[in-house]
């Protein structure tokens, strides 16, 4: 059992083991791997000892070149593949509403543990390969250092940045869960599409945001694309509350190939205010995005705000990220830097 070892004890352990096979030509390596696997699981899970305050600087020792990796690995993918950019921003989203952003969403299901994979409302989920590449990468550099936790919050914030929108400084030092969300508190815990303000407010204030930061994150809904499941409703039902031309032109996509809309027609992959002016022209995807707009008082003016005013929304978006960023994982809750994010160390 690891945890009845010192790190120090650990390595002198392997170093013997590497002396004693030295010099032998047939089975060395066999001998020494399994040792140093051991010795990286070890400092993995030691490292879930450390607070749970967060600081920018987290790796300034251990990986100095976190931020610079994490940037090279999603230029590089996101160029190759620019729908990469709104995939990973909305895996942090789904993340830190389950159990705090703990890299829960990223875990394979297991035969003793459905994942948050398989919940409804992640089926459409893309993106885990570039944290894959991500983690790989920064496995090669700084073993067993940076969480997955961590490499969604700063992937997400050059996601962010690569399309246009504002940058900031991350707070890390996350841990990953060692276990993720059944399927049905999954469901229960992310944002239908067809809630009315209220429930969103409710579902935010019970992760500590306000009504201010609810709008701001929701502006995500700037770039990327939605399934026609998801709005199918809004756009054939007697609505009134929605452009005519723009139902009209968004159900022919229903009946399109890809079966997809994009939240704002005109710069779809741009991270912009223009969801804000969409909303107050009843031009809002998904009834979850409309109902921000239209019964008055002081989030219509929020929305108003932003749609005049796109540094303030980006200023906000950038403020309520990093306070979405800081939910923690339930008290109690077996954490760990996993060294494969899909899966836990042991």
């Amino acid at each position: 059992m690891f945890h009845t070892f010192s790190p120090c004890l650990l390595l002198l352990h392997c170093a013997a083991i590497a002396l004693i096979t030295r010099h032998r030509s047939i089975g060395m390596a066999s001998s020494r791997a399994p040792c140093w696997v051991a010795l990286l699981l070890f400092v993995a899970l030691v490292a879930t000892a450390n607070g749970s305050e967060l600081s920018a600087g987290y790796y300034e020792k251990t990986c100095p070149n976190v931020q610079h990796v994490v940037r090279s690995v999603m230029a590089s993918r996101v160029a190759a593949q620019p729908r990469m950019a709104p995939a990973v921003l909305r895996l942090f989203f789904h993340d830190c509403f389950i159990n705090g952003c703990d890299a829960s969403v990223l875990l394979d299901a297991t035969p003793s543990s459905p994942g948050e994979k398989d919940a409804e409302p992640n089926a459409s989920l893309t993106g885990y390969t570039v944290i894959h590449d991500i983690k790989s990468a920064l496995e090669h550099d700084c073993p067993a250092t940076v969480s997955c936790a961590d490499v969604i919050a700063l992937a997400s914030r050059d996601a962010v940045a690569l399309l246009g929108g504002p940058t900031w400084s991350v707070p890390l030092g996350r841990k990953d869960s060692r276990f993720a969300a059944d399927p049905e508190s999954t469901k229960k815990g992310l944002p239908s599409p067809k809630d009315d303000l209220g429930e969103l407010v409710t579902m935010f204030a019970e992760l500590n945001l306000d009504a201010r930061d609810m709008t701001a994150l929701s502006g995500a809904h700037t770039v990327g694309m939605a399934s026609c499941d998801t709005y199918r409703d809004r756009v054939y039902g007697p609505n009134g509350d929605i452009d005519p031309f723009f139902a009209q032109t968004t159900r022919q996509t229903c009946q399109g190939t890809s079966g997809k809309a994009p939240f704002d027609v005109q710069t779809p992959m741009r991270f912009d205010n223009a969801y804000y002016r969409n909303l107050i022209a009843r031009r809002g995807l998904l009834t979850s995005d409309q109902t921000l707009y239209g019964g008055g008082g002081l989030q219509d003016n929020l929305v108003e705000m932003y749609s005049a005013d796109g540094e303030a929304f980006a200023r906000d978006f950038a403020k309520a990220m990093v306070k979405m960023g800081n939910i923690p994982p339930p008290k109690g809750m077996p954490v760990e830097v996993r060294l494969r994010c899909s899966m836990a160390n042991y």
